[in-house]
């Protein structure tokens, strides 16, 4: 493309190509200049500046990429790597190509080797509270015993480790054991939460201040504040998908946060508490996904190609957490990723290939397979249990949509006390110490979770497993303390999972909501058991507890095709697909008959973290029966974004520098100014960082008084700033469904979009995708 040339679709890029070679090798030595060049947010974008009364949206601490520059931006790239000739420029644009294979197997190969060190490291803990292994303290208690010991050590009498000599127990009276178990589940719980404060981190915003409160005193003045994250803190999953729909969050995949995330999920899940390391596993490979793609030049500088990365990324997360490589994948697409195109796909899938070969190789479970809960029932299953898979999974969809209510719950009611809020380690000291006394006296709730799951999951007509001490209960004529035990180990899941998530450790709800269902189905089992039938001696209460947990997570998570993929993964079970579609599909219905939203979206309502979900937001503007004109911003805030350009194209540089104070007052870190002409005609649109740094910058070299060009063909001695300018920003008719407005910023991944009068063209409005998840937030609050 000649120099000369202007294209409208290029915008900012295309300008910037157009800048002069001596201007060019000033701005790559200029911080400020390198962060526009790369379409990073600018410095001065993340600084809050004078304060002053105006409209102000919510989440002002996040900043958006956008999806269409981004694409041109690669376009654009892509045709110049293309363009030139030469060895050594041919093999520079086949590791262009190959830069996504490439960066994909690197991050499947590091993440296994982060999950393998945070497996070995959670299980040698976890035994810590019952004892220690007389060959090496900081060997696992499996292998230690070398496979001695039945079923993850609750031997024939219910002690654990008494079967495995050299696994030695901290003491031989209960109350002891029980005392020395509490101490160090607290001890983990204080050192889990302790590590993840030190993530603490605030994103600039701006909120009402106080003022004097007299009733001639001036309107209150808004001040600078920031909202406080840890951001090591949950699973991660809805901070990711948050970034994944188009949003930044300074800081949140750092190196920093990665540390903190896997040191803190060991001691987090050896306290015994009712959560999972496998959320952390997702925000991990993010992390490590984003640490790998940052050395690709072609991902460093692309909002839209990194996401791209980080998608692909998430699915080796679920790989390494379950050894389920291909329901990885799938989960990345249907539970975090937003934009998920076919070539995402395939790197996902080679992503999530090489985390699950390297974490086979390193063998964390010393069994030399990806198979974590392997069972081998053997029978079948009768057309008259699919009335007990359906009742598993209306159970599983109760649970979840309880479970989401009450979490929601209890979350704005408990953490909103002064001494839980300013002291989340008390907090986490609570929960440790309930879940011990609660689940300590019950021998099928005190092992990790991922124990749990694998005893209740056992085939008791093995002869492996047949002395083991669940076997031999369910072998009693008189079960009713183990029924006891099965229904105690329910009701207690259910609570301190609700109590539980949400509290500033790494933390997971996967988990918890498998060993809540596989309870739950080992009790329905057992029901089942002693129904006076022939079926009843063909089928194993395993199954039902195997089905169960699949339903309960679905309940909580909303997932299908993806949880029915890794619970056959997990146990390894084929024949068992379709109770499990089964199940699954019941327990989503009636969860989101209770409510639409998973626990994952709740999270994101909770921490106010903001995302666009064009499919629940259609549903939500369907019922409205709103209109675009319905986010047209007040008069005030059109004022201050809109500039009239004269005929001559320029405008006064201090009028642009006036309105550029009034956005960074407004807190809007990712708006612009709207251009127009001929009595309000749009003519182009002009991002916030782009006119800061013109002005700052290129604004060097002219006078303060100086005339701005904006629009038309540059002239020799111009204040040039039209290659910044958006020469066709999308618009819409103000008179338009909203449906089209959130199709648009839904699938296109806008960050503006004009509003225009029916009739005239003339511009009403300017919708930035903030302001627009803000409108939707309060459609479903009303």
């Amino acid at each position: 493309m000649a120099d000369n040339e202007s294209s409208p679709l290029l915008g900012a890029e295309h300008g910037q190509v157009r800048l002069t070679d001596r201007r060019l090798s000033r701005l790559r030595h200029d911080e400020e200049a390198s962060s526009i060049i790369k379409s990073h947010v600018s410095v001065e974008e993340q600084k809050m500046a004078d304060i002053s009364i105006g409209e102000r949206l919510p989440y002002n601490d996040y900043t958006t990429i956008d999806w269409l520059h981004d694409l041109v931006k690669d376009s654009y790239r892509h045709r110049f790597i293309h363009s030139r000739n030469g060895l050594r420029y041919k093999l520079s644009t086949l590791f262009d190509e190959a830069s996504g294979w490439i960066a994909a197997a690197i991050i499947g190969t590091l993440t296994a080797c982060v999950a393998f060190l945070v497996d070995i490291a959670a299980a040698t803990a976890s035994d810590w509270k019952l004892g220690y292994c007389s060959h090496n303290p900081f060997m696992t208690r499996e292998a230690c015993c070398e496979g001695k010991t039945p079923l993850f050590g609750i031997a024939s009498n219910g002690v654990i480790g008494t079967d495995c000599p050299a696994f030695k127990e901290w003491s031989s009276t209960y109350a002891s054991r029980f005392a020395i178990y509490t101490a160090f589940a607290l001890a983990f719980g204080l050192i889990s939460s302790t590590a993840t404060l030190l993530t603490k981190s605030s994103l600039p915003s701006t909120s009402p201040g106080s003022g004097d409160k007299g009733p001639h005193s001036a309107p209150p003045q808004p001040v600078a504040t920031g909202k406080t994250m840890y951001m090591a803190a949950g699973s991660g999953i809805p901070e990711i998908k948050t970034i994944l729909s188009g949003f930044i969050i300074p800081g949140f995949l750092d190196f920093k946060v990665l540390f903190v995330k896997a040191f803190g999920a060991v001691f987090a899940v050896s306290t015994g508490m009712c959560l999972g390391k496998e959320g952390p596993f997702v925000h991990i490979s993010t992390c490590v996904g984003y640490l790998v793609a940052k050395h690709f030049p072609k991902y460093r500088d692309n909002g839209r190609k990194m996401r791209e990365m980080l998608s692909a990324a998430c699915a080796s997360g679920l790989s390494v957490a379950f050894g389920a490589p291909i329901g990885g994948v799938l989960f990345s697409y249907e539970e975090i990723s937003t934009y998920f195109p076919r070539k995402v796909l395939w790197r996902a899938f080679l992503c999530s290939l090489f985390a699950a070969m390297v974490l086979k190789a390193l063998n964390p479970t010393g069994t030399g397979k990806l198979v974590l809960f392997e069972t081998h029932y053997g029978t079948g299953y009768s057309p008259i249990h699919y009335i007990i898979f359906v009742f598993l999974g209306i159970a599983g969809g109760i649970f979840g949509g309880l479970f989401c209510r009450l979490n929601l719950m209890w979350s704005k009611w408990f953490r909103s006390f002064q001494i839980i809020k300013r002291n989340p380690v008390l907090e986490v000291f609570l929960v440790v110490a309930a879940t011990a006394l609660l689940q300590y006296p019950n021998p099928l709730t005190r092992e990790p979770g991922d124990a749990i799951i694998k005893n209740l999951l056992v085939d008791c007509r093995s002869h492996e497993t047949r002395n083991s001490w669940l076997c031999q209960q369910e072998a009693q004529s008189d079960r009713g303390t183990y029924i006891a035990y099965l229904v105690y180990g329910t009701l207690t899941k259910l609570v301190l999972t609700i109590i539980t998530f949400g509290i500033k450790v790494p933390s997971g709800v996967i988990i918890p909501a498998l060993d809540a269902g596989a309870l739950f189905g080992r009790l329905v089992g057992q029901w089942i058991a002693s129904l006076p039938s022939t079926t009843s001696d063909v089928i194993s209460p395993g199954i039902f507890a195997m089905v169960g947990a699949a339903a309960f997570l679905a309940g909580v998570s909303r997932m299908t095709i993806s949880l029915c993929v890794i619970m056959f993964e997990l146990t390894g079970e084929l024949e068992y697909i379709v109770p499990h579609m089964t199940a699954i599909l019941v327990a989503k219905w009636v969860a989101d008959a209770l409510g639409k939203e998973s626990v994952y979206d709740i999270a994101q309502t909770v921490l106010g973290h903001p995302f666009l979900d064009a499919d629940h937001a259609m549903a939500v503007v369907q019922r409205e029966g709103a209109l675009a004109e319905d986010l047209v911003p007040p008069r005030q805030t059109m004022e201050e974004i809109t500039v009239h350009v004269p005929a001559s194209n320029k405008v006064s540089r201090r009028i642009l520098e006036e309105k550029l104070g009034q956005l960074k007052d407004r807190g809007l870190m990712d708006a612009g100014l709207a251009l127009v002409q001929n009595g309000g005609i749009i003519q182009g649109y002009i991002a916030e960082g782009e006119l800061e740094f013109g002005l700052n910058d290129l604004g060097m070299l002219y006078e303060a008084d100086a005339e701005v060009r904006l629009l038309g063909n540059a002239e020799e001695g111009d204040f040039d700033m039209s290659h910044f300018v958006d020469r066709t920003p999308i618009s819409v008719c103000a008179k338009a469904p909203m449906e089209y407005v959130v199709e648009m910023f839904g699938k296109l991944g806008l960050r503006h979009l004009m509003l225009t009068e029916e009739g005239t063209g003339k511009l009403v409005g300017v919708v930035i995708k903030k302001r627009l998840v803000a409108y939707l937030d309060g459609l479903k609050e009303g």
